[in-house]
């Protein structure tokens, strides 16, 4: 199992990275909001977090190795949550993930289906079934990819015991965010878990 590959970046197509590690090149599947990140490194090192399937039909002896990557490990795990949807697979994941990991969780968060059936390949029967089954995973996903995006000012798993801390004293994950969220607005940083939850009630208190 490849789980991530770091190398020079040679070159982005429409759908696939090529990079070169020592002797080899690998051609990564990229979905479109990975590309858009990529295409500004060519001729840089980059690291990708990966997953690793074989694509064909094994009724007929056919299985072709490949890889999809992310830039996140977050953005991986998210992809296959959404894999897991029924009727929905690696190819169709791939081309509906157009939007950022973030946009999409907050549409499945706020059960918008519109706006998921916009989404290449996403019919409102899958929008529906994507909904229904991962809506309620969708909170830690937002709040985690936004940590990702800050480029490290608070560590995700500072972040991720920090949501949790604050749904166990009950708030919901919905509210859970936007605390956290209001607390690293200032993009301070917070190197513990209990510092973290004193600014965000700080901030709180303050409104």
């Amino acid at each position: 199992m490849i789980n991530k590959i770091s190398g020079r970046l040679l070159s982005v197509a429409n759908d696939t990275a090529t990079i070169a590690v020592d002797a080899f090149e690998y051609e990564v599947l990229i979905p479109e909001f990975a590309r858009l990140r990529l295409q500004h490194n060519i001729g840089r090192d980059v690291s990708l977090f990966t997953i690793h399937y074989l694509d064909g039909n094994p009724a007929h002896g056919r299985l072709t190795p490949r890889l999809v990557g992310f830039t996140g490990e977050v953005e991986r795990e998210f992809f296959e949550l959404i894999c897991s949807v029924d009727g929905l697979g690696v190819k169709k994941a791939l081309r509906a993930m157009v939007r950022p990991v973030k946009e999409v969780a907050e549409l499945i968060e706020s059960q918008d289906a519109k706006g998921l059936s916009a989404l290449p390949g996403i019919g409102s029967a899958t929008a529906e079934r994507i909904i229904a089954k991962l809506r309620r995973k969708m909170p830690k996903f937002v709040l985690m990819v936004s940590r990702e995006e800050m480029a490290g000012d608070v560590p995700t798993d500072v972040a991720k015991e920090a949501f949790d801390v604050l749904c166990k004293l009950g708030h919901s994950e919905t509210d859970a965010r936007k605390l956290l969220d209001g607390a690293l607005a200032d993009r301070k940083k917070f190197s513990d878990v209990e510092a973290l939850l004193q600014a965000v009630y700080q901030k709180s208190h303050a409104r």
